[in-house]
Formats: C-alpha cells, sequence, structure tokens
C-alpha cells in the first residue's frame, strides 16, 4: 500500500492567512486558494475587491500546480514557446491554466500540494504565492 503525504486544512489556513495578511499590507486584494497533492481545492479566499474571474482561476492554478508538480508560468512559458510550443488543450483538462502565481509544496522532495493566487500580476500573483509555500515548506 502506498502512502501519500499530502497538505492539511491547518496548513492551507496558515498559508492563506499569511497571503491575506501581505495583500493587505500592500493595499492589493486576490483570491487564493490552496490545493492537496492531487490539486483538489482545501481553502479558499475571496479577497474584498478581488475580480470575480480571479476565483475559479486561482482554484485551476493550484488544481494545476498540483497535478503537474510544477509551476504554473512554466506551463505557461512551455506553450508560448515558439519552437516547442503547443495548445493548453495538450493537458486534456480545461482546468489548466499557463498563468503565473500557481506554486507547488514540495516536503522531502514529494509535492503534497499547491498555493495559487490571482488577481494581480502574474508576478505579484506568484510573489504572495511563494509566501504561503515557503510558510508551509518551512512548518
Amino acid at each position: 500500500m502506498k502512502t501519500i503525504n499530502t497538505l492539511d486544512f491547518d496548513d492551507a489556513k496558515n498559508a492563506i492567512d499569511r497571503i491575506v495578511q501581505k495583500a493587505t499590507e500592500i493595499k492589493k486584494a486576490a483570491s487564493v486558494a490552496v490545493a492537496d497533492s492531487h490539486g483538489d481545492l482545501l481553502y479558499f479566499v475571496r479577497m474584498d475587491g478581488a475580480p470575480v474571474s480571479s476565483i475559479q482561476i486561482s482554484i485551476n492554478k493550484a488544481w494545476t500546480a498540483a497535478r503537474e508538480r510544477k509551476p504554473t508560468k512554466d506551463i505557461g512559458d512551455r506553450i508560448r514557446h515558439p519552437e516547442k510550443g503547443h495548445d493548453i488543450a495538450y493537458y486534456g483538462d480545461p482546468k489548466y491554466v499557463g498563468w503565473g502565481g500557481g506554486l507547488p509544496v514540495l516536503k522531502n522532495g514529494q509535492v503534497v500540494g499547491a498555493v495559487a493566487v490571482s488577481g494581480l500580476s502574474s508576478e505579484e500573483d506568484a510573489a504572495l504565492a511563494a509566501l504561503g509555500v515557503e510558510l508551509i515548506a518551512g512548518g
């Protein structure tokens, strides 16, 4: 039998609390999602003022990062590559996204979940998501 390590509710809540705190400090609003190792949603928040479109995008970023075991920006960069690129439909599911802001969480070299932020620029989304990843990975 195989044992799969994954994030739990406390991990997800702590990461989101930290991200919301930082976003509030910099006077930004976003949607934040944390997924388990399979990409299934554990915890989600949409801050007041975050775009409605950011809801599903953040959830999809978390799903994508957990499923593919890599940052969503890497997928987007691959899709846009002039010689090696391919259509996002290559992945076979409309939930896959390639915008920055979805990051896998690794513990002991194993992906245990993902943190994702949407509603800001890809760079800002990724920077905020990294705060959650660092909190979880360091704990």
